[in-house]
């Protein structure tokens, strides 16, 4: 029988996140990017371009909008960054999830 020397389970799932181990990350990575855009690509814009938080115009100065106004659109917007942190925190395995919290 011949030993299993990867860091990671054999073969791959469409509904569970791939998990990180604090080995061979590159591998991880692209793992990681293919499984969120499979999500929705919106979840994977989150992360490449910081989250979007809803503003509005006062006194000529943009400010963050109060929760209570937000409409629909951008109440899913701020939410795909939450999407996001929880696929990301579910990879990881404990060790690896205090390094980064």
């Amino acid at each position: 029988m011949v030993e299993n020397k990867f860091p990671f389970a054999e073969g791959a799932s469409i509904y569970r996140t791939p998990m990180f181990c604090g080995l061979n990350y590159q591998f991880w990575k692209v793992r990681m990017r293919i499984f969120i855009e499979s999500i929705d690509c919106s979840v994977w814009d989150a992360i490449i371009n910081r989250p979007y938080v809803p503003k509005m115009l006062v006194d000529n100065v943009y400010v963050d909008k109060p929760w209570c106004d937000w409409t629909g659109d951008e109440t899913r917007k701020v939410q795909y960054d939450s999407v996001a942190k929880n696929i990301i925190i579910s990879a990881l395995n404990l060790d690896e999830f205090f390094r980064v919290s």
